[in-house]
């Protein structure tokens, strides 16, 4: 048995595409995960699995999200191991940081072309470094006002999800 944690995309935005924690516990435990837990309504699950293949676990999360509230809830799943490791970049490349540190969590890993191009957007005040499946966006005290933003890396990447660095942290102190 493996854990993993969940990432789940766009969910608890607007009056139609609300999914209680209690709700993601019930469907993630119907779809046959054990020692289900979420972060407050952030999202994020943590999961204990004998499945060994991310494809299959968000396959199966993503089937049991859609026909446990009738709307698509993209999933991004990562093993206990890459979550510390994702947390633990966050910590480096946050060194000395004033702003904000927001982390897009990718489904697939980029290309290497891919990744060039956006760590190319970094200037003097905003500064993308992309570490596996992680997009690291450190940017002003105002991330609305950013030239990168969680848009920008899903127009590049495909799908991704994104959480704050206060986030990252917690669900590392609990899960890793």
């Amino acid at each position: 048995m493996a854990t993993y944690v969940a990432f789940l995309r766009a969910i608890n935005l607007g009056a139609t595409r609300k999914f209680p924690k209690a709700a993601i516990v019930a469907a993630t435990e119907a779809a046959g995960f054990r020692d289900v837990e979420t972060h407050i309504n952030t999202g994020s699950v943590r999961l204990v699995t004998s499945m060994r293949s991310r494809a299959r676990i968000e396959a199966a999360l993503e089937r049991a999200y859609l026909e446990s509230q009738g709307f698509a809830v993209p999933t991004i799943v990562f093993s206990q191991a890459e979550l510390c490791r994702v947390a633990d970049d966050a910590a480096e490349l946050g060194e000395g940081h004033e702003g904000r540190h927001y982390v897009s969590l990718l489904k697939e890993e980029p290309t290497p072309e891919t990744t060039r191009l956006l760590e190319a957007r970094s200037t003097a005040d905003e500064r993308v470094a992309v570490r596996g499946r992680a997009v690291h966006l450190l940017v002003g005290e105002t991330y609305l006002d950013s030239m990168t933003t969680n848009a920008t890396v899903e127009k590049a990447l495909g799908v991704a999800t994104n959480r704050n660095l206060t986030v990252i942290n917690a669900v590392r102190r609990k899960w890793c």
